[in-house]
């Protein structure tokens, strides 16, 4: 396929994007060291704000280069379902009824584990909620990890190393984690319809799998870092009034809406408004709404959708080139640079795939979803929640690709030779 002017620019500016993901750190130093123009610098140094920066930039190439209309009706073309609804999935799981309900099962599942200090609570936040995402959807179970973490364990006197490492199991288990259902995670959700990929067919082929990948990691992390996690006391609630039962399941059925209509934004923004109605009337029951996080997070990942609908000149040829092993590590490698659910979705277009060959397509791309903050889509919530408890207020890119490195090759085990 020959690019266009346009596809070509948009290849530059996506690379750039990347570039600029990991280039973060150096505009958060530059806002340090040169006050005067510190509000530009703390801009382009927000990980959240890069992908809708250069989208954006993008959108002014197509008009000069085509003229308004045909940038108009690119962006028309485009599909923001998915930074709509996890804008609002992230906003309602913050809220403290939320919260509160999903600490309560926590320390009641690490109770049940004999494991002093904080040990036991950590290793069910790293498996138990990963795997929730198959049921209420990835980036719901992002948005609750995270924020039981941010209070429980980031909050605290611990080494950024643990920090790093267990942003980078987190990460892998979450975008493993939601593959035990044909509906919650995105790259699946992307080919489930096409390929006639039914829920037994997920169990069968992909989430026994994915479960023993994420015990797996979890039982590692809290192994490797047993010294720390044992000297940690358990978090002690959070000293707020607990919130009325009728609230509580309120807000639960709110979640329960917006995850059963996640593809009808017309639905689940209606329920989203009525939430907010709710929150602002029973405010003493509420803690700060993450609106900003939120709409942060649903800004990158639409910067993604406009960025990356322009890829597909040079993915698609190379991923059809490749064979069922190559594509599996070629996904695995790729998805560290696109969103794995844009991966899948070019897949999806291609006609005459063998069986063996979705496979491996599907399966790389959920085994690499936690190597960069683009690789999957919950990765910027997860990121919005709980860079201000790392060092310097910034999540390294290339700290996150170490910390992951580990639980990939253990997704990437349980996946091609199980």
């Amino acid at each position: 396929m020959t690019p266009t002017t346009v596809e070509l620019i948009a290849a530059v500016l996506f690379g750039v994007a990347i570039l600029h993901t990991f280039s973060a750190q150096i505009f958060s130093r530059l806002e340090r060291s040169n006050p005067r123009h510190a509000g530009v610098w703390h801009l382009l140094g927000e990980v959240e704000v890069v992908f809708g920066f250069w989208a954006m930039v993008l959108i002014v190439a197509i008009v000069a280069a085509e003229g308004p209309k045909a940038a108009t009706d690119y962006v028309d073309s485009r599909n923001f379902t998915e930074p709509m609804f996890v804008f609002a999935i992230m906003v309602i799981a913050g809220t403290r009824p939320i919260i509160q309900t999903a600490m309560r099962l926590v320390r009641l599942l690490s109770r049940a584990i004999p494991l002093p200090g904080s040990a036991g609570l950590y290793f069910v936040v790293l498996s138990v909620v990963p795997v929730l995402g198959s049921f209420i959807t990835e980036p719901a179970a992002m948005t609750l990890a995270a924020l039981v973490l941010a209070n429980s364990l980031f909050s605290r006197q611990v080494s950024n190393r643990l920090k790093y490492a267990t942003l980078g199991v987190l990460f892998v288990n979450v975008s493993i984690g939601g593959t035990l259902t044909n509906f919650a995670a995105p790259p699946v959700l992307m080919v489930a319809g096409t390929w006639d990929w039914s829920l037994s067919f997920m169990l069968s082929n992909f989430g026994w799998k994915a479960a023993l990948a994420v015990l797996a990691n979890a039982a590692g992390a809290t192994l490797l870092f047993r010294k720390e996690l044992l000297r940690l006391a358990p978090a002690g609630s959070s000293g707020k009034n607990p919130v009325p039962l009728p609230l509580v399941l309120t807000h639960i059925g709110f979640l329960a809406g917006v995850v059963v209509f996640a593809h009808h934004p017309a639905m689940f923004m209606g329920i989203f408004l009525l939430f907010l109605g709710v929150a602002a009337a029973y405010e003493r029951h509420q803690d700060r709404l993450i609106l900003r996080e939120g709409l942060l997070v649903a800004f990158f990942l639409a910067g993604l959708v406009v960025l990356g609908g322009m890829q597909s000149w040079w993915l698609q040829p190379l991923l059809t080139r490749m064979t069922a092993d190559q594509v599996f590590f070629g996904a695995t490698a790729l998805t560290a640079f696109t969103d794995n659910a844009a991966l899948t979705y070019l897949g999806s277009l291609v006609q005459g795939l063998s069986q063996e060959f979705k496979y491996a397509l599907v399966a790389g791309a959920v085994t690499g979803g936690g190597l960069t903050i683009i690789a999957n889509a919950p990765n910027p919530a997860g990121v919005a929640i709980l860079r201000k408890h790392v060092a310097g207020g910034v999540v390294s890119p290339l700290g996150l690709l170490v910390a992951a490195l580990l639980p990939t090759l253990v997704a990437a085990i349980a996946f091609r030779l199980l």
